[in-house]
């Protein structure tokens, strides 16, 4: 399913013609289907019944749409509904058609069919029109500029955005776009010089793996200055002494506020990338293109940075989203297979939250994903940036549902914790932290026998540690009551029942406890 977005006079009609064509699949213009369904051109019955009535219908009329498979060419004011937006890009591929008012004006001619320009200055009500849309036209799989384009060359624009099938993560006009698949990162350039002008602060790890030297090698190809960073590789890292280095190094560099920061490597390398760019200069650009598996389906997408203190855990961090999100599967190559292994907890939490088909998908291809297969590695990340991405749209900040995406975190961040983040690697610890969770869900009887086996079971067939007793002590409980979701003597806990059914209840920490070590 493509629906086409965007102001009168972008040419989002014709193009979804031609897009149909190419695609063989039927094109179908809102607009039409609507003066079918109210019997009258929609300028009679916005005069006779007002906007209101006709966004109402608009909606109705727009959702019935979202399972078909069609190309769908919507009237311009139909993605400001939210919840018709938010179906479109949960449903389909969405992307915008704009132009600048100018453009726009000019073809729509005098306007006598369009209500909201008849009989006023066509550019003055296209310019305020796009700045009163500019959220929901934002928030789109794409977009795509069309004044210096010919409509065939929009027309191909939109079947490969369609066909790349990036995951967008909706924030208005700080909307961005996950890219995944084989060689993604290759556009590293064009991304950088699309939302910067200036120099590059390109940060990464002081590992061998070949990708930051690609990177750089691509950034200078643009003719930028770039102030290479290195960090210390582990959870060690997570300080703000490596905050700092990263800071001192920018600054001696001369950047100013029209730099990007871009961090290549894993998750402990994004976090401290993503809080120096949110700090530095009071925040320039920030991009990322994580390299292990755990970087690409968590911490590279939602923008919360943190980093660790001697209390605990990610205790002082801000949110501060990407400009753009690289996740190409090849680079997964170079891990050696632990890490990447220990990656798919975070996988086994999105599934287990997302539902009943995405565990079953993860069940389908446990041996593929132990072994390294790209595809089915693809599919797992896939899944798991469009369930972050939904949630994190509606609770950015998390004051609500986003608190779910800490399944198995606040035992595992203990566990972390008390190996002095070196026994285990964080999947690991999340993996065993999710054991601890199924067994709170079932004290609380929100899980069953079967559902622990099954939790159980996924992880092992994985290759994700599932031992938990033997890792449980005193320091683990703890480290526990460090957790940033407590409150008092209680904490936020995140309790599992069947896939897709998890909730967030308030327990004291004596509860997590004893069902912790409660063997039933």
């Amino acid at each position: 399913m493509l629906f086409l977005s965007g102001p009168m006079g972008a040419g989002k009609s014709t193009v979804a013609r031609l897009v149909a064509q190419k695609l063989g699949v039927p094109a179908i213009d809102l607009d039409a289907r609507l003066e079918a369904r109210i019997g009258c051109t929609i300028a009679t019955y916005f005069a006779r019944e007002g906007e209101r009535a006709f966004r109402a219908v608009e909606r109705d009329e727009a959702l019935s749409l979202v399972k078909s498979r069609a190309v769908v060419a919507l009237g311009g004011g139909a993605v400001t509904d939210r919840e018709t937006r938010r179906a479109l890009l949960a449903n389909g591929t969405l992307v915008t058609l704009i132009a600048r008012p100018e453009t726009l004006a000019k073809r729509c001619g005098d306007g006598s069919t369009r209500p909201l320009l008849r009989g006023r200055d066509p550019v003055v009500v296209l310019r305020s029109l796009l700045e009163d849309r500019a959220d929901a036209y934002a928030e789109a799989h794409g977009v795509i500029r069309t004044d210096d384009l010919d409509l065939a060359s929009v027309a191909d624009a939109v079947v490969a955005l369609h066909a790349d099938a990036p995951v967008a993560v909706a924030l208005g006009t700080r909307t961005y776009r996950v890219e995944i698949g084989r060689g993604v990162r290759s556009r590293l350039a064009a991304r950088v010089a699309t939302y910067a002008s200036g120099d590059v602060v390109l940060v990464h790890d002081d590992s061998d793996r070949p990708w930051p030297r690609e990177a750089s090698a691509a950034l200078r190809g643009l003719g930028r200055r770039v102030v290479d960073v290195k960090i210390p590789q582990g959870e060690a890292a997570k300080s703000i002494r490596t905050v700092e280095g990263i800071w001192d190094a920018a600054l001696e560099g001369g950047v100013d506020r029209r730099a990007i920061l871009v961090g290549v490597g894993g998750g402990v390398l994004g976090d401290m990338s993503a809080f120096a760019a949110s700090t530095l200069l009071r925040g320039v650009a920030f991009g990322q293109v994580p390299t292990t598996l755990l970087a690409m389906v968590d911490s590279s997408v939602g923008g919360k940075t943190g980093f660790n203190t001697r209390h605990g855990k990610n205790l002082v961090g801000t949110f501060y989203q990407p400009k753009f999100v690289l996740c190409d599967v090849e680079t997964l190559g170079t891990l050696p297979d632990e890490e990447r292994v220990a990656g798919l907890a975070e996988v086994v939490k999105s599934a287990w939250l997302d539902g009943e088909s995405a565990v079953a998908l993860l069940e389908r291809d446990a041996a593929a994903l132990r072994g390294g297969d790209l595809d089915a590695t693809v599919r797992a990340v896939r899944m798991s940036v469009g369930l972050k991405a939904r949630i994190v749209a509606s609770d950015e900040l998390e004051s609500g549902d986003r608190m779910l995406l800490n399944l198995g975190h606040t035992v595992g961040h203990g566990l972390e914790a008390a190996g002095e983040y070196t026994a285990l690697r964080h999947g690991e610890a999340v993996a065993l932290g999710m054991v601890a969770a199924l067994r709170v869900g079932r004290g609380l009887g929100a899980a069953s026998p079967e559902d622990e086996s099954r939790m159980t079971n996924l992880l092992r067939d994985l290759g994700l540690p599932v031992d938990l007793d033997p890792r449980l002590d005193e320091r683990v409980f703890t480290y526990m009551q460090s957790d940033k979701k407590k409150a008092g003597a209680k904490v936020k806990f995140i309790v599992p029942g069947r896939p897709g059914d998890t909730r967030i209840e308030s327990l004291s920490f004596d509860a997590v406890r004893a069902a912790v070590t409660r063997k039933l």
